[in-house]
């Protein structure tokens, strides 16, 4: 189905297809139509901080930035959808265009600057979703007219408002959109927000009467001293997990593409071995009860296998899924299911 669906909406402007694309799934959602698009997957379940995921994919943060579209998206099969990044106040993001596609590579190249209606609003749409089935991430990030030094108001506004609603809440500190964001990643800063971050969740546990889990998600551009002082921090302040990775800024892998020069991150099929690299190294250096969520360039099953072989407790889709349609996800899920059935050809997710 989604294969005579995709010439239309890759002859469409990009974001434009991206709109329309969410409302077909809500439509789908809405006239019980969306199994002709994403088959039924059994149930695979799958612990990671302190959770049971009904299954070890999910939907990376960015396809549905404001939560309008959980039901639907949860009717593809995935195991967890993660919503957002959100920010304390709505903004516009960067101007347009700012989303391009690069077909011949499998690639998206995005600068959208983290374009979303507010945490207000995100909370409303999560208070009206069925949310039968999955689990719901959220995923939170600062205003860009935030300076860096008050960047944890942002995200403490964000966490306060959003804890009671998410199973799990990711800190967005590595998009390439924002200005100065990726600063937030140097060791002393990364220390001073987390530390920041990880007090007001253990006084929100306290609050809420739950604990609910907080992951730092990185770039796939960091250094191995980069990566070792992320490990180190995570450690050190004992963070649920954390998510390798966001996109990339190098663009070795595209070059030559007549979109290669466009700012922003570099997503999809190039990105895969770059973050499988960065999820393997923090895999090495943090505490095996450390779980990690791999992400970055799944295009097939066999990809999710490399993520969940290189230390991913869990992976997340969104490119592949672009490319691919929704029967990616329980293509992914079904090679995972295979190789945990066949433990004998590798480890996969520490199972």
């Amino acid at each position: 189905m989604y294969s005579l669906a995709r010439p239309f909406l890759f002859s469409l402007d990009a974001e434009r297809a991206h709109g329309l694309g969410l409302a077909a799934l809500d439509g789908a959602y809405r006239l019980g139509t969306t199994p002709l698009v994403a088959p039924r997957i059994a149930p695979m379940p799958t612990p990671a901080f302190g959770l049971s995921f009904p299954n070890p994919v999910g939907l990376a943060a960015g396809l549905d930035k404001n939560g309008a579209h959980i039901d639907a998206l949860f009717a593809l099969g995935f195991g967890s959808v993660e919503i957002g990044t959100v920010t304390p106040r709505a903004q516009a993001g960067n101007p347009r265009p700012r989303l391009f596609r690069l077909p011949q590579h499998g690639a998206i190249i995005n600068r959208m600057g983290f374009n979303n209606d507010g945490v207000d609003a995100l909370v409303r749409n999560v208070e009206r979703a069925r949310r039968r089935r999955g689990l719901l991430g959220i995923n939170i990030g600062k205003n860009k007219d935030t300076p860096n030094e008050q960047a944890l108001d942002d995200y403490i506004a964000c966490l306060d408002k959003v804890y009671p609603l998410a199973d799990y809440i990711t800190v967005n500190i590595s998009s390439p959109n924002t200005a100065g964001l990726r600063e937030l990643q140097e060791e002393n800063a990364l220390r001073q927000l987390v530390a920041g971050l990880r007090d007001r969740q253990e006084q929100l546990a306290s609050v809420h009467g739950r604990r609910v889990p907080m992951l730092v998600k990185v770039a796939p551009d960091l250094s191995d001293r980069d990566i070792d002082a992320a490990a180190r921090v995570l450690a050190e302040l004992q963070v649920d997990g954390g998510i390798a990775s966001n996109t990339t800024i190098d663009r070795t892998r595209i070059a030559g593409d007549p979109l290669a020069n466009e700012a922003g991150g570099l997503s999809g099929a190039p990105l895969l071995d770059q973050s499988t690299l960065v999820l393997r190294r923090l895999r090495a250096r943090l505490p095996e009860s450390t779980p990690l969520v791999g992400v970055g360039g799944i295009s097939s099953g066999a990809d999710a296998v490399a993520k969940m072989a290189a230390g991913a407790s869990l992976v997340q889709l969104y490119s592949g899924l672009i490319f691919r349609g929704p029967a990616l996800v329980g293509e992914c899920v079904e090679a995972i299911r295979r190789r945990r059935e066949a433990p004998s050809r590798g480890a996969v997710g520490g199972l």
